[in-house]
């Protein structure tokens, strides 16, 4: 995979740069929430800006169906990164048409530019490869060369990921290359006890990673909704709580290979309960009780990990040489329901293991409970990246790279 540094030195002044970022930041009411992913790309649009490169800056952002929504508009993103460039920063009001056109002919060496959402055109996700092709054919005719640097997006075949690459002389970002080399950390040069934190709603999407994960790792520690189904697959009552009745056998099978195998897989003791989902909006005070893991009452959900649960998995990662986290413990957008995801942060800060937060909405929850970024290892900009990657997938904007 040749780097941007090799890019670099080959010279780039005066050359149209495509850079495919991950811009995909989230909104409310037009303002962005949460810029995490603007200023993991800025160093390598600013070393291109700098080196004299006509930088097109493309990226998609939510999930508009193949036409513009205003809502989906990547012109908030754009004036933030160029607040984050200190320089003016143009606005493409499309991908591919006379605004995009005329804003990349206007760009002159060392400026940049932002392109429309890549989603408003419909060859973008297309599932046809004659009309990706085509959509990826017309971004081809706006660059000279291309560099992929949003990882965040990396596992979709999508044209700007997986087809403009093939199209156009390309390499690796800065920001792909650190994810990478991260992710190896995590695969092929582990260093033990290996941790691994999953949380989340869902079982159903982090069933391939664990599968993979009972081979490799030394402890899971499972939480979220997620942990619902294993605690049902034990035996145990789970009240109204998130369940996935139709993961319960697949979930039994892995406890008995964890077993088998020799990894300790750890579920929650005690549970955060109560009768009602809480205000996210408002954040009005919750009531809850708090209650034994096999004792979860018939009238009440679990949202959080407990006290115990959140001192027995600091307690498993204190000792860790390498820990992986993806996934919220609980419902951490409201204060009451923080308490076991801020302890699985504070858990990864106080270790002196190699941490790596895995994207999504656990980087989403470790900026909004106010941590320091710099006292974990690694923030991945991509969780679904990630884990797919864990998985030992072929990610499709990674084989491009390195075609």
């Amino acid at each position: 995979m040749k780097t941007i540094d090799e890019l670099l030195a080959e010279g780039v002044k005066g050359k149209r740069v495509f850079v495919r970022a991950d811009l995909n930041v989230p909104l409310a009411e037009g303002t962005i929430t949460d810029d995490g992913r603007i200023r993991a790309v800025q160093p390598t649009i600013a070393k291109l800006a700098e080196a004299g490169a006509r930088v097109i800056v493309a990226s998609h952002l939510g999930r508009p169906k193949g036409a513009p929504e205003p809502a989906f508009s990547l012109a908030p993103a754009a004036a933030r990164l160029g607040e984050l460039l200190g320089t003016d920063v143009a606005f493409a009001t499309d991908t591919v048409g006379s605004s995009a056109k005329e804003t990349v002919a206007a760009l002159t060496d060392g400026k940049v530019a932002v392109i429309e959402n890549l989603r408003f055109n419909a060859g973008e996700t297309s599932k046809d490869d004659a009309e990706r092709g085509a959509f990826a054919d017309q971004l081809a005719e706006l660059a000279d060369v291309y560099v992929g640097d949003g990882f965040g997006a990396v596992h979709r075949k999508h044209a700007s990921v997986f087809d403009l690459p093939e199209r156009l002389p390309h390499a690796a970002g800065q920001l792909i290359a650190t994810e990478v080399g991260v992710l190896k950390k995590l695969t092929d040069e582990v260093k033990r006890p290996y941790v691994v934190v999953l949380g989340g709603a869902k079982v159903s999407d982090k069933l391939a990673v664990i599968d993979e994960l009972l081979g490799k790792a030394d402890r899971l520690l499972i939480g979220g909704g997620m942990a619902y189904t294993f605690l049902y697959a034990k035996g145990y009552e789970v009240g109204i709580s998130l369940l996935q009745k139709d993961q319960v056998e697949k979930v039994k099978e892995y406890m008995a290979r964890a077993e088998s195998t020799g990894v300790e897989l750890v579920l929650p003791v005690d549970i955060l309960a109560s009768t009602d989902f809480p205000d996210l909006k408002g954040k009005t005070p919750a009531e809850y009780t708090t209650v034994d893991a096999d004792k979860i009452p018939a009238d009440k959900e679990g949202l959080d990990i407990g006290p115990k649960t959140r001192e027995l998995y600091a307690s498993k990662i204190a000792d860790a040489a390498t820990v992986f986290w993806n996934g919220p413990l609980g419902v951490f957008e409201h204060p009451d329901y923080a308490g076991g995801t801020r302890a699985i942060a504070q858990a990864l800060v106080d270790s002196d293991a190699f941490t790596v937060v895995g994207g999504g909405d656990s980087a989403a929850a470790v900026r909004t409970l106010g941590f320091d970024e710099n006292a974990f290892g690694h923030i991945s900009t991509g969780g679904g990246a990630s884990l797919e990657y864990l998985e030992g997938k072929t990610l499709p904007g990674l084989a491009a790279l390195e075609g």
